[in-house]
């Protein structure tokens, strides 16, 4: 990449990064993040391990659908309202390419969904360690990790439906698909083989393009203080995650180039 280009990319990038926090969803979503993390600095460590835990869940809980909230959102408003208003013929006069213009707002709502994770658990981690004396524990740690592979991923889907659908539709079917892999993504392959064909070919195929957001999931683990997991199966899910998002952006790049504008 040239220094014109990296220089490109990056004002496209802190331009979708300034959007974000322009936007007042951002600040109704971290009120309601506080609103269930609160309680968490004033439960007692002692007699109330029950409830504790299952506070904790719920953290964990919206955590991850504001994150999914956000990721898909940011990304769906990338490219609809640069269309509309016809706004994306100066950026691509300037010159740009519409591989720099696809790179630089993908970084740019990565980083702003990673930036909004990042204070989340920043908030968990401090009110958690305020009332248990134990900071930002390892697997804790790791869980921060797979979810900003899971944002990423996320993310990449949002870009992509941004080409080919209307906001409303890419959040509605990337809400569905990322809620439907989280919850049952491990179960495709079981679920494929007991269903007569051709559903079960269906299923199968189902397994291997959608994205497997279940790989990114250790809430359980940081609930109930499992012990972490090894640091490779950490860093092949994040290959996975940056294989995908990569994907997703090869295909949105192939989209955009044959767009008429």
């Amino acid at each position: 990449m040239t220094a014109a280009r990296a220089r490109q990319v990056q004002a496209l990038a802190r331009l979708a990064l300034i959007d974000l926090y322009r936007r007042k969803d951002l600040v109704v979503v971290f009120l309601l993040a506080l609103l269930i993390l609160g309680p968490l600095a004033f439960l007692k460590p002692y007699g109330l391990e029950g409830a504790a835990r299952y506070l904790h869940e719920i953290a964990l809980l919206l955590l991850w659908l504001a994150s999914g909230i956000l990721s898909l959102g940011v990304a769906a408003r990338q490219f609809p309202p640069e269309f509309e208003s016809r706004t994306i013929y100066p950026l691509l006069a300037k010159p740009v390419t519409r591989g720099t213009l696809l790179l630089g707002k993908y970084l740019g709502a990565g980083a702003a969904s990673l930036s909004v994770l990042a204070v989340f658990y920043l908030a968990y981690g401090v009110m958690t360690g305020l009332r248990q004396g134990v900071w930002f524990p390892e697997v804790l740690l790791q869980a921060i990790v797979l979810h900003a592979g899971c944002v990423l991923v996320v993310t990449a889907l949002g870009m992509l439906g941004s080409l080919v659908l209307t906001p409303a539709a890419n959040l509605t079917i990337g809400g569905i698909v990322t809620v439907a892999m989280l919850i049952g993504g491990q179960r495709l392959p079981l679920l494929a083989a007991e269903q007569p064909e051709p559903l079960g070919a269906v299923l199968t195929v189902i397994h291997w393009i959608a994205p497997h957001v279940e790989f990114f999931d250790l809430r359980q683990r940081v609930v109930h203080a499992w012990p972490p997991i090894s640091w490779k199966i950490c860093l092949a899910a994040l290959a996975y995650a940056v294989g995908y998002a990569g994907l997703c952006l090869t295909l949105a790049h192939r989209v955009f180039r044959r767009r008429q504008l």
